[in-house]
């Protein structure tokens, strides 16, 4: 059994894998259980990561590195993916204050942080760690200690106390978020129904829940009329799929001419089909949908990249196979299928028409159950690679004693943000499925946050039980709670924001999920998902680039 004595104890690239993915399964086991609710989640790998590093166990230092540093790009690169097609959407309108109040925590978090590492003597290399560790942000540990490696005076060990301060401050801030959110809701009295309701019926906070209304023509300003000049129906953001006439059941064209005693059937937000009901005339008691004819209702996939950023009413096939686009769902969220609206990977069209011809737009739009789910690896490795370059590419300012660098962290993440974006170059498609960005997202924090526990274990208890450990923790406490109830007491008492909107603001200045669900679970909805998914891109990217300027400038 010698081999199998070398495999454990020796320093092989079999042995480095084995303890990899015996932390790994063990920090995961640990992240999935829950106390009322709460766990650690994938930090749980950084605490087996510890735990096994403690006790002796190590790597061979370049598989770490390796693994550590390529984990970290698979990391950020799939949350570019995933954030980048709504970043710019959200810094206009209603999001730019939002956006504004995340960029406050984040900067006074970094802030306290100068300050703590000033007047509390805590080295800057421990004090960022305590930043990203404090706001739950694994990608600005990461870039922390890539910058600490970048300086060419950095002492020895230095690139380890980011991790241990790190993993100090994280379990505090795991909980941390949870109880500024009540904090808040007890100091306002809040009532979470009436909050939940008001921000639901606000205009435009989020895509309305679509439906179906059939529509009695009574209105004999109507009579004649071609249906695509219906008065308002774009604007409504509603389709006609169907049309009775005499007794016949047809697809609605958009050159049908409108008699008084036909039945519409319209698809759109619940609030403006009743606007259109008082153009359109009355509800009618029939329901088109369960009158027989040659229309059947089948929902079909956009996987074919020619069509991908088209809109709608630029596809000519669906006007020649006769076919009406009823809604589009998107990542879960369904869409009216307004004219103007553009396609993306995988969205799912409703269609209605007859079997034939759906059959033809089927065709081209692909509908290709197995291209959905199958992930263009040359664009992931493409855009990676430029991930690499632009985070490598040196930028000198004045007083900066080294030059900053975006990093293995800030590169990928800007270029997975600006690709998604674009979404395709020529072959090129750079959309992922939700299921590849998931898997290689988690692939690679597990092997990150692995890495960086084996490599502080060896410290990680004797800095907490005979070092700062536990005053670190304090300084933590500080550094997480006191930029949100600030935030969050202004934005109350100042902007007059709606609690449920806070909350999920809190939640996406943490980059912090668990701290969603929790948001999601005591508002009974899903609405603070809304400012969640709003502030998050920028905070990622903010949070990035302030561990390495903390770094930089003051290390």
């Amino acid at each position: 059994m010698t081999w199998l004595h070398q495999l454990i104890t020796g320093e092989t690239v079999a042995h480095s894998i084995l303890v990899i993915a015996a932390v790994a399964v063990l920090g995961l086991a640990l992240g999935s259980l829950q106390i009322r609710g709460i766990g650690l989640g994938i930090a749980g790998v950084l605490f087996s990561g510890l735990a096994v590093g403690h006790l002796g166990v190590t790597i061979a230092p370049p598989v770490m590195e390796f693994a550590r540093e390529f984990g970290l790009i698979l990391f950020v690169y799939t949350i570019g993916m995933q954030v980048g097609p709504g970043f710019f959407a959200s810094l206009r309108r209603q999001g730019l204050p939002l956006n504004l109040m995340a960029a406050a925590i984040v900067v006074t978090g970094a802030c306290l942080t100068i300050a703590i590492s000033r007047l509390a003597g805590v080295p800057m290399a421990a004090a960022v760690g305590l930043f990203a560790g404090a706001t739950t942000n694994t990608p600005s540990l990461g870039a922390a200690q890539e910058a600490i490696r970048s300086l060419p005076d950095a002492a020895p060990g230095a690139a380890t106390l980011p991790g241990l301060g790190y993993a100090v401050a994280y379990p505090f801030g795991v909980v941390g978020l949870i109880l500024a959110m009540l904090l808040l809701k007890f100091l306002f009295r809040v009532d979470l129904k009436k909050e939940t309701a008001d921000l639901l019926n606000a205009s435009g906070r989020r895509p309305a829940k679509l439906s179906r209304l059939n529509l009695l023509v009574t209105n004999a300003n109507l009579e004649g009329m071609r249906l695509d000049k219906l008065p308002l129906l774009d604007s409504l953001e509603a389709v006609i799929s169907r049309i009775q006439h005499q007794g016949e059941v047809n697809l609605a064209r958009p050159d049908h001419v409108i008699h008084l005693g036909d039945t519409l059937l319209a698809v759109g937000p619940a609030d403006k089909l009743d606007e259109l009901r008082v153009i359109v005339g009355e509800v009618s008691p029939v329901d088109l949908r369960e009158l027989k004819s040659h229309l059947v209702l089948r929902q079909v996939v956009v996987t074919k990249k020619a069509i991908l950023g088209r809109a709608l009413d630029e596809l000519d096939f669906l006007e020649r196979a006769e076919i009406t686009v009823t809604r589009v769902s998107r990542a879960e969220v369904e869409l009216s299928a307004t004219p103007g609206r553009r396609l993306q990977f995988g969205d799912v069209l409703t269609l209605v028409g007859s079997e034939e011809d759906i059959v033809v737009a089927a065709r081209e739009l692909g509908n290709s159950l197995k291209q959905l789910n199958h992930t263009e690896l040359i664009p992931v490795f493409v855009g990676i690679g430029l991930g690499v370059l632009l985070g490598s590419v040196p930028l000198a300012f004045p007083g900066i004693p080294a030059p900053v660098r975006l990093g293995l962290a800030g590169g990928p993440l800007l270029v997975a943000i600006l690709l998604s974006r674009i979404g395709r170059i020529g072959p090129l498609l750079w959309n992922m499925p939700s299921n590849a960005n998931f898997a290689l997202r988690e692939i690679g924090i597990v092997l990150f946050l692995a890495c960086v526990g084996l490599h502080a274990g060896e410290k990680f208890v004797d800095t907490l039980v005979h070092g700062d450990g536990l005053r670190w923790m304090g300084l933590g406490i500080i550094i997480t709670l006191a930029p949100l109830v600030l935030v969050g007491l202004g934005a109350r008492l100042f902007l007059k924001t709606n609690y449920v909107t806070i909350c999920g603001l809190l939640a996406g200045s943490m980059t912090d999920s668990p701290a969603l669900a929790f948001a999601n679970s005591v508002s009974g909805s899903d609405a603070p998902a809304i400012s969640y998914s709003t502030v998050y891109p920028l905070t990622m990217l903010l949070r990035v680039v302030c561990a390495q300027l903390l770094v930089l400038f003051f290390l």
